[in-house]
């Protein structure tokens, strides 16, 4: 719920965007389902509620990442502008549909299995936005299920990678702390743990992979449970059987686990599509 002091429903940004209703929001930013007056088109604004100087810069950054990506399947930006009072906005093409996370959990309650086909159709376009990242220096740091959002297929259908806002330039000083966090808990890759998020490389992002795929195949996280219980999981646990819990996948599905979920990134694939190809192999798709 959004305090009512920051709704700024009815208010007019940029001198074009009406501000309709509040979709969504996290951490300092607020987003809302806005009216373009000058093309008549519905879009998603986000409003940085904060003037914090490290709030500007990362906002800032996740605008710049979305430009480079423009093309993929990361979300488009169409615009920056700024309140009334000074505070940063972006403008996004506003998405209609619902992300994996929700998908999945309907499928879970239909007691429905993901095919390896439909894992391929969905995330073979965010995998290659990953590579795409990767070779520009940018690190995702907090792709998971909720941050892939699906399409109304009514409406043309396809995939859009969400969420930079803990995104990584590699060649740009970092505004993380060296002890926090980035991403969410059981999608963090044991080195982040271990280490902190600052310098968080692209096999960061692999490993979210592999989280995300045993998510999708396996019906449930390979480390879930509490934070603590996630952490100690990433850092230390055995990788979990996926052929143990879908035994009509190839046994050697347990091997590609092993690698992409390597508690020592220097064991893990090196790329996301090294291991993208790896799986598809292994899978015979």
């Amino acid at each position: 719920m959004v305090p009512e002091q920051l709704n700024r429903k009815g208010e007019v940004v940029g001198q074009r965007y009406e501000l309709l209703e509040i979709i969504g929001s996290g951490g300092q930013s607020v987003v809302y389902k806005a009216l373009d007056y000058v093309d008549g088109d519905h879009v998603a604004l986000k409003v940085l509620e904060s003037t914090d100087p490290d709030a500007c810069e990362r906002m800032f950054r996740e605008a710049h990442i979305m430009t480079q990506l423009m093309g993929t399947s990361a979300v488009r930006i169409l615009h920056q502008c700024k309140t009334y009072d000074g505070l940063q906005a972006l403008v996004m093409e506003l998405l209609e549909g619902k992300n994996l996370a929700d998908a999945l959990d309907l499928l879970a309650r239909a007691k429905q299995a993901v095919s390896p086909g439909w894992l391929f159709e969905v995330l073979d376009p965010i995998v290659s936005t990953l590579e795409y990242a990767h070779d520009r220096g940018i690190v995702h740091r907090d792709l998971k299920a909720e941050n892939v959002y699906l399409l109304d297929p009514a409406r043309g259908g396809g995939v859009r990678l969400l969420d930079f806002g803990f995104s990584r330039l590699e060649r740009s000083p970092s505004i993380t702390a060296q002890e926090m966090i980035a991403g969410s808990p059981a999608y963090v890759a044991p080195e982040v743990w271990r280490e902190g998020s600052r310098q968080a490389g692209r096999s960061v992002d692999v490993y979210a992979l592999g989280v995300l795929v045993f998510r999708m195949l396996g019906g449930k996280l390979p480390f879930p449970g509490t934070t603590v219980e996630m952490m100690r999981g990433a850092t230390a646990a055995p990788r979990p059987s996926l052929h143990a819990l879908r035994p009509d996948l190839p046994r050697d599905v347990d091997h590609w686990i092993q690698q992409v979920l390597a508690i020592k990134p220097e064991e893990r694939f090196q790329r996301c599509g090294a291991a993208w190809n790896a799986l598809r192999a292994v899978l015979r798709t």
